[in-house]
């Protein structure tokens, strides 16, 4: 039986424009019927008073902003307030966070909590029993904690990470592409993505020779995915400029791609850090939504 997408952890930290992640949030909880868990990590109990109550007015947020003694209280501010506004627009179900699990699941909710400590052991922790996260992409001018946690969540959560891409989306998962080596990290991010393959109007796998490890070939993919009642077709791709995640980026774009799924960190990340590698290009690079597993 295919495993449901029903919790969505989405991280809220950091300083990139939330525009996207809460719009490819809001398609994936219509779609799965799913619950969006929204977490802010902060131990400052200054900021987590600021998060604490519900029905805060914009003239109170703006005073709160106004009178904030450091950037993270008005950055924590203005987070709840967008939630606030992205739940109030798309009349989402607004559930309790000590609730969850008690109250009826049916449809679309959404909670907000604060969680204390650091972020890197607070998330991938609660990543661990969610279905993914979703976290925003790694613009140019995000705030430098935004890659930890990212990878933190990657390398310590045992769940897919779902990057939005750089600009809200018109589509998700309507044509996906899956770069696939035959590792257990890409065997991980072919069985993650068929919730969204089983409702894509295409599927390609993309396959590579310079790309390609021990393990299963594209082909086998193909009949793999058939099994579970999904067409796609294969494609052999060429690096661009002997550029792995080049080329798999153009072969995105040639598919016309709204999603990509994929193993991350087949190398170590210090080796992909310290020469390039293709998951460091593709999170640097991609303007499309990313699902990848490790």
């Amino acid at each position: 039986m295919l495993i449901e997408i029903k919790n969505i952890l989405l991280p809220l930290n950091g300083s990139g424009d939330l525009e996207s992640v809460m719009s490819v949030a809001l398609d994936f909880a219509k779609r799965f019927e799913a619950h969006l868990s929204a977490v802010v990590v902060g131990s400052d109990p200054s900021e987590v008073a600021t998060l604490a109550g519900e029905g805060i007015s914009a003239g109170m947020v703006n005073e709160m902003i106004d009178t904030a003694t450091t950037e993270a209280q008005r950055r924590a501010i203005e987070i709840r307030s967008c939630f606030d506004t992205f739940v109030g627009r798309h009349s989402i179900r607004r559930i309790d966070p000590r609730r969850l699990g008690s109250a009826p699941g049916d449809g679309v909710s959404a909670s907000l909590e604060v969680l204390d400590g650091t972020e890197h052991d607070a998330l991938p922790w609660r990543s661990r029993l969610a279905d993914m996260t979703l976290v925003p992409n790694l613009s140019a001018g995000a705030d430098p904690r935004a890659s930890e946690t990212l990878h933190s969540i990657l390398f310590d959560s045992g769940r897919p990470l779902v990057i939005a891409p750089p600009k809200p989306p018109k589509t998700v998962g309507r044509r996906i592409v899956i770069a696939w080596n035959g590792t257990p990290e890409a065997s991980l991010a072919l069985r993650c993505i068929l919730p969204w393959a089983h409702t894509a109007e295409a599927v390609q796998v993309l396959s590579c020779q310079d790309y390609q490890r021990r393990g299963p070939d594209a082909e086998a993919v193909v009949t793999y995915l058939r099994m579970h009642g999904i067409s796609a077709t294969a494609r052999v791709f060429e690096p661009v400029d002997r550029n792995i995640g080049a080329g798999i980026l153009k072969a995105a774009r040639e598919f016309e791609a709204d999603m990509l799924g994929m193993g991350a960190y087949s190398h170590s990340r210090l080796r992909q850090m310290i020469l390039g590698g293709v998951t460091r290009h593709i999170l640097e690079r991609a303007e499309l939504t990313v699902l990848m597993s490790r």
